[in-house]
């Protein structure tokens, strides 16, 4: 992790993150003090006179160096880590999560708990509003996972049988990376996701248009793809919603086209990518839990991936 980017800790983009680099930088110190005191004394018995330590001299060394200095600049640090912990864990005015992440072997399903409304369900992408604080709830149904978006707030685990919270204010508008940051399986590094950061405005329009249902397909290409999906079986485990498919074991499809990445940041969101993961699933994300097409025709995987590519 650099310095910089849509993934760094040291880059915050929220005020929780902002919170986090302080306490590193804290730490970085308290680091260096204990480092300087211990090589300051180990020079200094090099260079000075060769002559007898009395055992006053070395007591003190082994007192003052050894457990004083590391034991207050230690205590200090958790006194100051732990009086954060309450504003990093608190949820906000929100006092319910807006947001509910269950995090599957190797994707992040998310669900928008709308008021007044059916909840909106998406996977690999959360889009929050700047300058609100919004808290998630984090589940998983398989393994323990865990939850971490550097620039924005800490991470959190996602355990089978428990819900556990995290909340974050983000202060930039931007996208950023967020990534499971516990091992889960063969497939762990290729379950990352995006966080889309816009105004309150922005978001309240593209939480709108996810609310809506899949739109007819525009060409014959996009039609023929359509009719695969249905007639492949596809309808069993994705949802699209204003058609007949509504499977829930897998991500909901019905603007799979307008995310920013596909198969949890494994492949670009454009037609090819989709052909790739139709075709060669376990090429591209050993492990994972869907089947590859491979037995497709390449017309076929071509039209049914210009169809999931026009779901926007």
């Amino acid at each position: 992790m650099s310095c910089a980017g849509p993934q760094s800790a040291l880059s915050p983009a929220g005020r929780d993150a902002e919170r986090i680099a302080t306490l590193f930088f804290w730490m970085a110190g308290g680091a260096v003090v204990i480092w300087l005191g211990v090589m300051g004394s180990a020079i200094w018995t090099v260079v000075r006179p060769e002559r007898a330590h009395s055992k006053r001299t070395a007591d003190l060394f082994i007192v003052g160096g050894g457990v004083a200095l590391p034991t207050v600049t230690l205590t200090v640090l958790v006194f100051y880590g732990l009086r954060m912990m309450p504003g990093l864990l608190h949820p906000g005015p929100d006092l319910e999560p807006r947001i509910a992440v269950s995090a599957e072997q190797f994707w992040w399903r998310v669900t928008y708990r709308v008021d007044g409304a059916e909840p909106v369900e998406l996977a690999n992408e959360i889009h929050v509003p700047i300058d609100r604080r919004t808290s998630f709830a984090l589940t998983s149904p398989d393994v323990i996972h865990s939850f971490w978006v550097p620039s924005l707030a800490g991470k959190v685990d996602a355990i089978p049988g428990r819900e556990t919270h995290l909340a974050f204010e983000p202060t930039r508008a931007g996208v950023f990376r967020g990534a499971c940051a516990e091992y889960c399986g063969v497939s762990h590094a290729w379950m990352s996701f995006h966080v889309v950061v816009s105004s309150r405005e922005d978001h309240e329009a593209w939480l709108r248009r996810q609310a809506e249902p899949a739109q007819p397909p525009e060409g014959p290409l996009e039609t023929r793809g359509a009719e695969l999906f249905q007639s492949s079986g596809c309808g069993a485990c994705h949802t699209v919603r204003g058609t007949p498919a509504d499977g829930v074991i897998g991500p909901d499809l019905t603007h799979v086209g307008s995310r920013q990445s596909l198969a949890a940041g494994a492949l670009d969101n454009d037609v090819d990518g989709f052909e790739r993961w139709l075709t060669a699933t376990d090429d591209v994300k050993p492990g994972v839990h869907m089947p590859a097409y491979d037995a497709l025709v390449a017309d076929d995987a071509h039209a049914l991936a210009a169809y999931l590519e026009g779901l926007q």
